[in-house]
């Protein structure tokens, strides 16, 4: 599969706050090989959700359509 259908975040970079343009997604924490386990979130009517393994507080926003800001929060497909 060359792509995923829940988009994945991660918080390599240790920040304490990411914006994302999506509602439903998966936390993998850090890249691998370090990553936890894959956290499927759904902010649904909130706008914001906190991973609970991570602790990684991701904010909504619609702008973003599906992204992350910074974008290289945004996981890899094989990294998924």
């Amino acid at each position: 599969m060359s792509d995923h259908a829940i988009p994945h975040f991660h918080n390599q970079p240790g920040l304490s706050k990411i914006r994302v343009g999506a509602k439903e997604f998966m936390c993998i924490g850090a890249l691998p090989p370090f990553d936890h386990p894959h956290v499927y979130i759904d902010i649904g009517s909130d706008s914001e959700a906190v991973c609970p393994y991570c602790s990684t507080l991701y904010v909504y926003d619609a702008a973003l359509h599906g992204h992350a800001d910074p974008a290289e929060c945004e996981a890899p497909a094989q990294a998924a």
